[in-house]
């Protein structure tokens, strides 16, 4: 994803920059006479993108534009629409051009971002971006047709010019129809409607203002018989709202609330179920009744009710997936299920190749991505109606009964059976790029000495396991045999508790350096402790030992402050006289420290 603040994109040949590089790389062949899809999530400048994408599809050959009523669909609608969608006059769609910057704030000083998929609705492989990437250094010209009139993009209909390369379409079309049709193909929207309309049942869905919102009312309401208050923020809007649109529970305040997760008890009973989407819906965040379901418990848990509770894979599953810095969850079900397993890079397009070579069914990412192989993006209402396919099973035969099987009782009937995987992610954000890998150097070069580590470690916590193997995480790709190195950091301890560090290019600004620990639990006694608890030991003196630099910088009382104040849930802003550390950690923790998603 190219991902900039709108200003940036603004500039003057910034984003036409991007399309002919896009255009270049595609190749001459694969352009003239295309179909493409452009649209995204709304938000601000997304209307002039499109305006200026349809011009310059015009001038470079491109026969018809697909666009989504008002420039609105969904990450994963516009993956089922390249797959699915067949225009009035037979064709088919060749790729997409997305305007999404996922998660991130909109509006006119936030963040803008667009990608292109390809023709089996799965983001652009390495091969092609390198080729825009390389594109945009070099671009010398790009060709628009600057003659074309704007076309009304708020009404459905057909638009016919005659371009420079002869007959140009652009056909705006009703957003929800298609993804809405998938949808019905893969549940038993019958059985989930007998579940919401239960007078036992009630729940909530938040669309924190994203494109989420065109599909809410469709499927929720209207053909699923959910009551229409049951809806927070389903009005698409450009800024989002003002808001954040991140559905975890920092930033899915109202409905996090709602679901008696606040600080502040309300004396109303929350909803049984609740769930939400990020700006492009294709995240979400599952919620209990007070109860908040992992990112990486759901993947594993809709993976081991999926046969049972989802028509789509009652034949079985292929195999299952997730990216390495996700918990082990998943891993636990697949050996118990006897189900082929793999572990990516953070990326939904190597789930893509092991999808397309039908080696994948259900995958998933701890960062609030979920979904399976009937489209090449997560998924996040597919995940909100697969645990209400789960929940609908579970309750089939006691609707009438007093008390409804919850998601609090999956969830600990899960843990149960698999062991449960305490779990949390740390962000150092926008951190100086430089001091981040230098931090990452020293991280690496830690592992070659495992019996120092060990050491550091005793004298901490003399009961905590050892760590056994550490590595940067290596991907050898299944399908292709391509290998990708560098994709995060691991140290792996006996007692299969794991600590990961890794770069991440999702914000904007500067870099992110994101903290992974995990404990594993099989003692049934102990999978009900709280979370901070459980992985105090290795948040506490793990991560402080790997992350200084310098033996006697590890007793710094500002650094356990620190991680202490991180660990506790607290934003703060640090400056250098506040700790005593050499460059690259005071890089690391200078700006916006804060815990991601606990729990």
């Amino acid at each position: 994803m190219w991902l900039f603040q709108v200003k940036v994109f603004k500039q003057p040949k910034y984003l036409e920059n991007f399309v002919q590089s896009t255009f270049n790389a595609l190749g001459a062949d694969k352009v003239r006479g295309a179909t493409l899809v452009v649209s995204g999530d709304g938000r601000y400048y997304s209307k002039d993108a499109i305006q200026i994408i349809i011009k310059m599809a015009a001038a470079n050959g491109v026969r018809r534009i697909w666009v989504g009523q008002n420039g609105l669909l969904s990450t994963p609608a516009v993956s089922a629409v390249i797959r699915e969608r067949v225009g009035a006059d037979g064709s088919k769609a060749n790729g997409a051009f997305i305007l999404t910057a996922s998660h991130n704030p909109g509006g006119p000083h936030e963040d803008f971002g667009i990608k292109y998929n390809m023709e089996n609705g799965g983001p652009a492989p390495e091969g092609i971006t390198d080729k825009i990437f390389e594109n945009t250094k070099t671009i010398k010209e790009y060709l628009i047709a600057e003659g074309l009139p704007d076309v009304d993009i708020s009404t459905i209909g057909v638009t016919s010019f005659a371009g420079p390369e002869g007959q140009f379409d652009v056909d705006v079309f009703d957003s929800a129809s298609d993804y809405v049709k998938l949808m019905k193909s893969i549940f038993d929207f019958q059985s989930i409607q007998k579940l919401l309309t239960s007078p036992k049942f009630t729940f909530c869905y938040d669309a924190l203002h994203g494109v989420a919102g065109a599909y809410a009312k469709r499927i929720f309401v209207e053909e699923l018989g959910a009551d229409e208050s049951s809806l927070l923020n389903c009005v698409p809007k450009e800024d989002f709202g003002g808001g954040h649109p991140d559905p975890n529970l920092t930033y899915a305040k109202e409905l996090v609330a709602r679901m008696g997760l606040s600080k502040t008890n309300s004396e109303q009973q929350p909803p049984e179920f609740g769930a939400a989407a990020d700006g492009d819906a294709d995240r979400n965040m599952i919620l209990g009744k007070r109860f908040f379901v992992t990112p990486s418990d759901s993947v594993a848990i809709i993976a081991a009710n999926a046969v049972q509770a989802i028509p789509y894979f009652s034949g079985g599953l292929k195999g299952v997936a997730r990216s390495m810095p996700t918990s082990a969850a998943l891993d636990v079900v697949a050996k118990h299920l006897n189900l082929k397993f793999f572990e990516v890079p953070t990326g939904w397009k190597f789930f893509g190749n092991l999808m397309d070579a039908g080696m994948c069914s259900v995958c998933g990412e701890e960062s609030f991505g979920t979904g399976s192989d009937h489209i090449r993006e997560k998924d996040g209402i597919w995940a909100v109606l697969a645990w209400l396919s789960i929940l609908a099973y579970k309750n089939k035969d006691n609707l009438g009964e007093e008390k409804l099987v919850s998601v609090e009782d999956i969830v600990r009937q899960h843990w149960a059976t698999y062991g449960r995987h305490y779990y949390t992610r740390y962000d150092y954000e926008n951190v100086d790029t430089g001091g981040a890998k230098e931090l990452m150097a020293h991280l690496v070069k830690l592992q070659s000495s495992l019996d120092e580590v060990n050491k550091i470690i005793k004298g901490k916590r003399s009961d905590i396991s050892n760590v056994v193997n550490a590595d940067e995480f290596e991907y050898k790709d299944p399908v292709d045999g391509s290998i990708l190195k560098h994709q995060g950091i691991r140290y792996l301890f006996e007692d299969g508790s794991r600590l990961v560090f890794r770069l991440s290019g999702t914000g904007s600004e500067g870099a992110t350096i994101r903290l992974y620990v995990e404990q594993y639990e099989r003692d049934s006694s102990k999978i009900g402790r709280d979370s901070q608890e459980a992985l105090a030991p290795l948040v506490r003196h793990h991560a402080c030992s790997f992350m200084i630099p310098a033996p006697s910088l590890r007793h710094s009382l500002s650094l356990k402050c620190v991680l202490q104040l991180v660990r506790f849930g607290f934003r703060l802003r640090l400056h250098l006289s506040y700790l005593r550390c050499k460059n690259s950690l005071v890089d690391l923790l200078r700006l916006s420290l804060h815990r991601h998603a606990t729990k």
